[in-house]
């Protein structure tokens, strides 16, 4: 059994990826070549705003976008703790203090009512995380960021694909950054990311960037990046975007499939807790792509030991909140997130891709539940 499955996928597509190759290969613009521009348009259309800037990975997204809004030395942007580390390392990077404010217990995402608490004189942009496939609270961050003249970054490196209300992930707030990591909902054949913004200025910015600052040849008006999408890995996406709206179906059919499988064996919402086991909650305006299909669970060292003794594989998103990350430590005392904290210790993602076989899923539910005591818990 895999965690996820590229195998299947590229089984379906084949012809077409090296079809897309071939031609990058023929025509041997392998940096900045026609298919960058091309997939820009698409992805854009596909998101629903102007303007979509490819760049080399969803990391390198986030750092172009804090870039072109001036984020630097002395600066504080507010994000949430449960995250990968690239959410606050680049914050850190510019000189900026990532200021951490914990996350809903139900969603995982950043906490809005915990917001306004953590806004100072300094505060220069809020960057939500949405997170395991499904948005953030957009609409009640961007309510907070507006009062405060404040800019929102989505850090959407796992919802590419997700929607809240029917308008897509990135296309949520000034500007929203997603990465084509190969594990990812859209995932490139190595690294790849892009930054999505309707002001046209921050396009202009963030194209510039990402190329060293380049306005023209050689001629170089602000600090950048060599920051550029690889031709080959456009070509790639391209050709997974022709079956990514199936993609989304099936994640989306698969994931709700996992929760009403668990729910029949008696685990609850993670909105409304009680049980040995929490499933994710998605409020019903919004759609996860379920990057991951991620459950709580008690004891989960134990748990992972007998699902792995039965060939199944699981991953922990995150084992440790950034803030209490050796490189983040503010020092002795209680964590400031206690959510995270608790939340951190429980979490487990099981395999989860749009190829999952029906009896496959069943037999992860199964054993879950033999793992946790669910079932006797549940009579």
């Amino acid at each position: 059994m895999q965690f996820i499955d590229l195998k299947s996928q590229y089984g379906r597509i084949e012809r077409d990826v090296k079809a897309r190759i071939e031609a990058v290969l023929n025509h041997g613009q392998f940096i900045m070549g026609p298919e960058i521009q091309e997939l820009e348009e698409r992805l854009a259309a596909f998101v629903g705003v102007r303007h979509c800037v490819g760049l080399s990975s969803g990391t390198d997204a986030l750092l172009a976008a804090m870039m072109a809004l001036e984020i630097g030395r002395g600066d504080e942007v507010v994000t949430t703790p449960f995250s990968f580390i690239a959410t606050a390392e680049m914050i850190a990077l510019l000189g900026a203090r990532p200021v951490f404010v914990d996350i809903d217990p139900a969603t995982y995402t950043l906490d809005p009512e915990r917001l306004e608490d953590a806004i100072t004189g300094r505060t220069r942009a809020i960057m939500p995380v949405s997170l395991y496939g499904q948005c953030a609270d957009m609409d009640a961050i961007n309510q907070v960021a507006e009062q405060h003249h404040l800019p929102v970054i989505e850090d959407a490196a796992q919802s590419f694909g997700a929607s809240d209300r029917g308008r897509r992930s990135c296309s949520l707030s000034l500007i929203g950054c997603t990465s084509f990591f190969p594990a990812k909902p859209l995932g490139a054949y190595g690294d790849g990311g892009a930054c999505f913004t309707d002001d046209d200025g921050l396009a202009a910015r963030l194209r510039e960037i990402r190329n060293h600052g380049q306005e023209r040849r050689y001629h170089h008006p602000r600090l950048g990046l060599n920051g550029r999408l690889d031709t080959l890995q456009a070509a790639v996406l391209l050709a997974k975007l022709a079956v990514f709206p199936e993609e989304i179906d099936a994640r989306a059919r698969l994931g709700e499939r996992y929760t009403q499988l668990f729910e029949e064996r008696g685990a609850a919402s993670s909105a409304s807790g009680g049980s040995r086991v929490l499933t994710p909650f998605v409020p019903s305006e919004k759609l996860s792509v379920y990057a991951q299909y991620t459950i709580q669970v008690p004891n989960r060292d134990a748990v992972t030991a007998q699902l792995k003794d039965r060939g199944i594989p699981t991953a922990v998103h995150y084992p440790i909140p950034l803030n209490d990350q050796p490189v983040f430590h503010v020092g002795a005392g209680e964590t400031k997130t206690p959510v995270s904290a608790a939340v951190a210790q429980r979490v487990i993602s099981l395999p989860m891709h749009p190829y999952l076989a029906e009896d496959t899923q069943q037999g992860v539910v199964d054993a879950v539940v033999a793992a946790t005591g669910l079932r006797a818990e549940k009579g």
